[in-house]
């Protein structure tokens, strides 16, 4: 009898750690979709419309951002992420529906494998709109990568401080590998704030990137992005602040103030440069985040045209966003 006890206190034991190791598995699918309604203040909204020299958010009146549906799996050991992009800011972002797809393994606690196609690892801003507190996007992650494809090594050395070490294709080629060029990239994380690197001949050249911030209070953020790119003298730098008031659990305001300036090596004009302000305001309902955005940007040369179609530096614009998150 105290056999027959002891053997079924076994079985429930191991039932149980059976199912304990089980629930540490997870599937989880997740996204959003948005739509925007956009128009220039001082420039024409017709044939003549012109946008924001930035991805996304650039047609005029009511029109479709995209729907992104992420599906994930965590498991002990090994996971996958798949995430699917459809519509016009999906399409401008990845060359495929296939925004990121990426396998992982957990080869310790603090060390992980991937493999596959992920988003950037450079910049304050991403593709997802409901990630970024601005709807519009930056001269900075608009001119910066927005994907790769390869694989990476991610240290996790305490709660503050993180390694991760990539060899990927191309930047921004991640279908395939056309010419077998490749790239190198580097992120160091130290209390929140990262530094980035990425060197690729073919494509962007030696890129540097700082992305951090600060919470000064319980309600102010202030986060900040700087990066220098450049391919034989050609290339970028710049610098954006973010400042983000929260002024109850249901709305917050903040502002993007970007300085940016394109490196022409070889040409003879000036260097192009553009000052960019955006506030935004960010209202949420549920689910449903509303985003009313003004937005003014001041160029070194006249780029745009008023409503008279004469040339102009400035464009001013404002859009407001309806993105649901599930």
């Amino acid at each position: 009898m105290k056999k027959i006890t002891t053997l079924l206190m076994l079985f429930v034991a191991t039932t149980l750690f059976a199912q304990e190791e089980e629930t540490k598995k997870k599937f989880d699918f997740s996204g959003s979709v948005d739509a925007f309604y956009s128009a220039n203040l001082n420039a024409p909204n017709d044939d003549n419309y012109l946008s924001p020299g930035t991805s996304f958010a650039d047609s005029p009146g009511f029109s479709l951002g995209m729907a992104n549906l992420i599906a994930s799996y965590e498991g002990k050991k090994v996971g996958f992420v798949a995430d699917l992009v459809f519509g016009p800011r999906g399409e401008a972002a990845s060359a495929t529906v296939l925004n990121q797809i990426y396998a992982y393994l957990n080869l310790s606690e603090s060390v992980k494998l991937t493999m596959g196609k992920f988003n950037t690892f450079l910049g304050y801003e991403v593709i997802a709109p409901a990630v970024n507190f601005n709807y519009s996007t930056s001269y900075l992650f608009s001119n910066g990568p927005f994907s790769h494809t390869g694989v990476k090594l991610d240290f996790t050395f305490s709660e503050d401080i993180s390694l991760m070490l990539g060899l990927m294709n191309q930047t921004d080629v991640t279908e395939f590998n056309p010419d077998g060029s490749y790239a190198i990239g580097a992120q160091l994380g130290v209390n929140g704030q990262f530094l980035n690197l990425l060197y690729d001949k073919a494509g962007l050249g030696f890129e540097i990137d700082y992305t951090g911030g600060v919470d000064l209070s319980d309600s102010f953020f202030l986060g900040l992005n700087g990066a220098y790119a450049s391919n034989d003298g050609n290339g970028f730098y710049g610098v954006a602040l973010y400042p983000q008031f929260t002024t109850s659990d249901d709305f917050s305001i903040g502002l993007r103030g970007e300085y940016f300036n394109w490196l022409n090596e070889g040409v003879s004009v000036d260097e192009p440069s553009v000052l960019a302000i955006t506030l935004t305001g960010s209202y949420t309902v549920e689910d449903l985040i509303i985003k009313p955005e003004l937005r003014l940007d001041s160029h070194s040369d006249d780029v745009y045209w008023n409503t008279d179609l004469e040339p102009t530096s400035s464009l001013a614009s404002f859009t407001l966003a309806a993105i649901y998150t599930f």
